[in-house]
């Protein structure tokens, strides 16, 4: 086992996952601003888009389950989602689980919406280069996938 194949010591291992943290940041911004260029576009901001994303992926969903799987409080959601159904991207349906916390799903207009975004990002993300291999991008997925189950119980209300 090469030494880049060892488990790093924790001391070791939280001072590089700062560096993680200290890249994800401005690569959030920085792609918010990116998504937001669109707006001529699609007319979607980040949060209706992360919404509209969201349902695209998992189908129907409760504003809660959306807010929990995205790390956002509720009323932000709930937000969100209204500004959606005002633009008619998504509908409240009935909710057969629980009558009190509607269904949020896609409509025709939400699912055309999240289908030219998601067209639009993958154009653009196809010219980030640098070489990077599956390998790379699975252990990027990895750590930030284990960062984020670390961090799962923050409260976000």
């Amino acid at each position: 086992m090469t030494d880049t194949e060892r488990p790093l010591a924790p001391d070791d291992l939280a001072h590089r996952l700062t560096e993680v943290f200290d890249l994800v940041g401005p690569l959030y911004r920085r792609a918010q601003r990116k998504v937001e260029e669109g707006v001529p576009i699609e007319g979607l901001s980040v949060g209706v888009r992360a919404v509209l994303n969201l349902l695209r992926e998992n189908g129907p969903m409760t504003v809660p389950q959306m807010g929990r799987a995205q790390a956002l409080s509720r009323q932000f959601v709930q937000r969100t989602v209204n500004d959606a159904a005002a633009r008619r991207l998504v509908e409240s349906i009935p909710n057969p689980a629980h009558q009190r916390s509607s269904l949020i799903r896609l409509t025709d207009d939400g699912r055309a919406a999240i289908t030219a975004v998601m067209t639009r990002e993958h154009a653009l993300l196809r010219q980030v280069g640098g070489d990077l291999t599956d390998a790379d991008v699975t252990a990027c997925v990895r750590v930030l996938t284990a960062m984020l189950a670390f961090l799962d119980n923050v409260d976000v209300d």
